[in-house]
């Protein structure tokens, strides 16, 4: 069969499942979080990978495997490593030990933020914040609702990626160069550094969920 004939959600094929929750899944976080710890602390004092092989008695290949997280180090070989960067053994588990927060907001109970669209009536309800976090990323999920009483205004522009949902009514938005008819089920995902924001209110009242995500450090 043609594959341009297929429904695109059979023609795509994720590289991973977000449901899964087997054990052997948990045991492959554990040895990408070491990989990356030992990587970490083997960068941070300027120790080439081959360098470390020297300290450690470890081969080459056998390094790459841990920090890349393709192979589960025993405890000699972490107590080896933990050796040889002068680190304690424990500082290669503290990221997988870290608390991973959840916000859950019921319906209505979104803080209202002041926002540059705020001035021209666009009301946003931010659904939930987290810190800092092991992932080295901000995501900041807001509701937006646009109403008669809404006006267009110069575009947003900010570091970072932005995903939009139309959950109701009709916008047309204007990314960059281009401008996007979206509807009820329409998803825009765009590199918020370009100029962006709603150019002409179709249909009214009109919500969408706006998802911003950002590096922590910027």
């Amino acid at each position: 069969m043609n594959i341009e004939k297929l429904s695109m959600e059979h023609a795509i094929k994720l590289t991973q499942d977000p449901h899964r929750t087997r054990e052997g899944d948990r045991e492959k976080v554990l040895e990408v979080a070491i990989g990356r710890e030992v990587r970490a602390f083997r960068r941070q004092q300027e120790i080439t990978v081959a360098e470390l092989s020297h300290l450690t008695g470890l081969s080459v290949g056998m390094l790459s495997k841990i920090e890349n997280g393709n192979t589960s180090p025993s405890l000699t070989t972490l107590q080896t490593l933990a050796n040889a960067l002068s680190v304690p053994l424990t500082s290669f588990f503290h990221r997988f030990e870290e608390n991973r927060e959840a916000v859950h907001t019921k319906a209505g109970e979104g803080v209202e933020i002041e926002r540059a669209g705020t001035r021209a009536n666009h009301q946003y309800q931010l659904l939930g914040h987290i810190g800092s976090n092991a992932s080295g990323v901000i995501v900041e999920p807001y509701l937006i609702t646009l109403n008669d009483q809404s006006d267009v205004f110069p575009t947003f522009q900010h570091g970072g990626i932005e995903t939009i949902y139309i959950l109701e009514g009709e916008v047309d938005y204007r990314h960059g160069d281009d401008v996007h008819s979206l509807r009820p089920g329409d998803t825009l995902f765009f590199d918020a550094d370009a100029p962006h924001g709603p150019e002409k209110l179709v249909k009214l009242p009109a919500r969408y969920l706006s998802i911003i995500s950002y590096p922590q450090n910027t």
